[in-house]
């Protein structure tokens, strides 16, 4: 039987809704309890994955040191960049196909197998065996699987979520869930900083004992709980679908590369191709969803203007956040730490650190406006969020590049802030606007727009930010470099190198001077003249200027983002209702009569069907 407020669905019947459901006394999935059991687990799954996402990213140092490889080598930029983006990649492209694999083969299957298999790749990757470039490719295919598991659990925790919870609670339990999933790409930077100064070997060690427990945990304690409706797989929709996202976000990502004389990439034949030829595959994968009888992802749901206005939001926020990740960790690692007397080798440590007020922000806003959204409407809380990330984006244009630190873990604190208004209540409109039939597959677009927005950030704010350098880059580093007794033909060489090289060394905390010029040219200079070069302080002011001015650019989109996303977050559905009732497509949940009526909670925060 189910229990009032139970939520769970048809596919709790072959339990028997008590404690012992005769396999070991296991809580059944109609019992009071198992809607907890499950947030808990895939808040841990979301938080392990997410976390995963980022610890490498602040780590790259220690581990292109460790596998004694130089990222910044004109042949090793590549693996510097699969290295970066090479998971969140995997994790765009899959998680859609994982998401309707829940829909057919069962949501908890699918998720409890991401968690093993993510739990069996950290170890390997943990043992290394390779050096140089044979170690980074070691490190990049582990990785693509690992990538695999998360993608797993990321496709499938929402829609796990949505099936136990009732539509009344439905917004505080993806609230809390989407906190662990972007709060974990703040948190992998600290953990990450702080692993990587012990061995770098740690930053995979420490998913091992959490993927233990929650492998083992999901294993014994989730249901199926979820509408379940056999079914083909659609080979061509997948198929379609991988080619033509991984073409377009490999391109992009190797779009910000230079080619032929150029500081970027996009005049490279092989970007265009990935470019123009993964738009046109992806326009297949439309036409075939809309010709095959059982789809990948069913288009249909877009015509709500809820489930497509959120989508739409989650990929606009998701590449503002982004940006603003990257540009704050160069910001502070490049210029600001440096002046402040941190040596650069520290710097990405203390970059994670100093931003603890954007985590602490989205923690503080997350779940208390998922809570609130439940009773008062998601689309204000949503909107709300997304105008004061745009807020923040303003306040940081206004800071001088030296900026005071209080000043900046302000607006970096209602950054957070306003991403965590946003996040929980955006969800619960995406999830609740479609049948619980499909949840999976909703869920797993969900996550593709939120990854592939990630992506996306770098290529559109690295090249925005390189083409800011371009322009008066090269000046000052020819005229700082010659007033410290550079010789002009050294200068002009170390001038027209492309900025990408400079923000990748300031991004992976080098000293980007002393890279760029080299020993040999170091070996020639005066020692007073070599150690103002190589000081903390000559390259941040060398950098400030040109910085600013690609900043500018940058925040401004930035704005711009949040302020469209903002405004389709306020979309509603074609029949306008406002009654916050669960649909006829949700799972049954009594609801006690001690509750207040539903009236003026939002429409979407219940809704199961368009």
């Amino acid at each position: 039987m189910t229990t009032p407020d139970s939520g769970a669905g048809p596919g709790a019947a072959a339990d028997d809704g008590l404690g012992d459901d005769g396999r070991g006394g296991r809580i059944g999935a109609g019992h009071p309890r198992y809607k907890w059991i499950a947030l808990s687990n895939t808040t841990l799954g979301m938080l392990i994955a997410t976390i995963n996402s980022s610890i490498v990213l602040i780590s790259l140092p220690a581990i292109f040191n460790g596998i004694h490889l130089d990222p910044l080598r004109p042949g090793n930029v590549s693996y510097l960049l699969w290295m970066l983006m090479g998971y969140m990649l995997v994790t765009a492209v899959l998680v859609v196909t994982l998401g309707r694999l829940g829909d057919i083969w069962g949501r908890v299957r699918i998720y409890n197998a991401g968690f093993l298999i993510f739990t069996v790749t950290s170890v390997v990757l943990s043992l290394d065996p390779l050096q140089g470039a044979g170690g980074a490719l070691w490190l990049i295919g582990w990785r693509v699987v690992q990538a695999v598991g998360g993608a797993m659990l990321m496709a499938n925790s929402a829609a796990i979520i949505t099936d136990a919870f009732p539509a009344r609670q439905r917004g505080m339990a993806l609230g809390v869930n989407m906190v662990a999933a972007i709060a974990g790409s703040f948190v992998g930077l600290v953990l990450g900083g702080v692993l990587a100064e012990w061995n770098w070997r740690s930053i995979f060690w420490v998913n091992v004992p959490i993927g233990i427990i929650g492998t083992v945990w999901a294993y014994r304690s989730l249901h199926e709980t979820g509408v379940r409706r056999p079914g083909r797989i659609d080979w061509w929709g997948n198929i379609t679908f991988a080619v033509g996202l991984t073409a377009l976000l490999a391109a992009i990502t190797y779009g910000i590369q230079p080619y032929g004389g150029h500081t970027m990439g996009w005049t490279n034949p092989w970007v265009l191709a990935g470019l123009i030829g993964g738009t046109a595959v992806l326009g297949v994968f439309c036409l075939i969803e809309t010709r095959v009888a059982e789809p990948m992802f069913p288009l249909r749901l877009f015509r709500d203007p809820v489930f497509a206005g959120g989508n739409l939001a989650t990929l606009l926020g998701s590449i503002a956040r982004g940006g603003l990740q990257f540009m704050l960790i160069v910001w502070l690692q490049g210029i600001w730490l440096p002046l402040h007397g941190y040596d650069y080798a520290d710097t990405p440590l203390w970059a994670g650190i100093y931003l603890v007020p954007l985590t602490v922000g989205f923690l503080a806003a997350g779940p208390i406006a998922g809570h609130l959204s439940d009773r008062f409407g998601a689309r204000l809380f949503a909107a709300g969020g997304l105008v004061v990330m745009a807020a923040s984006f303003a306040g940081l244009l206004l800071l001088p590049t030296d900026f005071g630190y209080p000043a900046f873990a302000l607006l970096v604190f209602l950054n957070g802030l306003g991403g965590g208004l946003f996040a929980a209540p955006n969800t619960a409109l995406v999830m609740s606007s479609v049948p619980a039939a499909d949840r999976g597959a909703a869920s797993g677009m969900r996550a593709t727009f939120q990854n592939a927005g990630m992506v996306l950030s770098i290529g559109v704010f690295f090249s925005l930010m390189v083409a800011g350098l371009a322009g008066s880059l090269p000046e000052a580093l020819t005229g700082g470099l010659t007033a410290q007794g550079v010789p002009a033909a050294d200068a002009n060489a170390v001038a027209q190198l492309p900025p990408v090289g400079t923000l990748f060394a300031a991004f992976l905390g080098y000293n980007p001077i002393r890279e760029l010029l080299g020993p040999h040219v170091l070996s020639t200079l005066p020692a007073a003249n070599a150690g103002t070069l190589t000081g903390r302080e000559f390259f941040p002011h060398l950098i400030s200027g040109p910085f600013h001015d690609g900043l500018m650019v940058v925040f401004s989109l930035a704005i711009a983002m949040s302020l469209v996303a903002a405004a389709a977050s306020l979309l509603r559905g074609r029949t306008g209702r406002t009654t916050g009732r669960p649909a006829a497509t949700d799972p049954p949940a009594a609801e006690p009569t001690a509750d207040p009526p539903a009236t003026g909670r939002d429409a979407a925060a219940g809704r199961g069907t368009a």
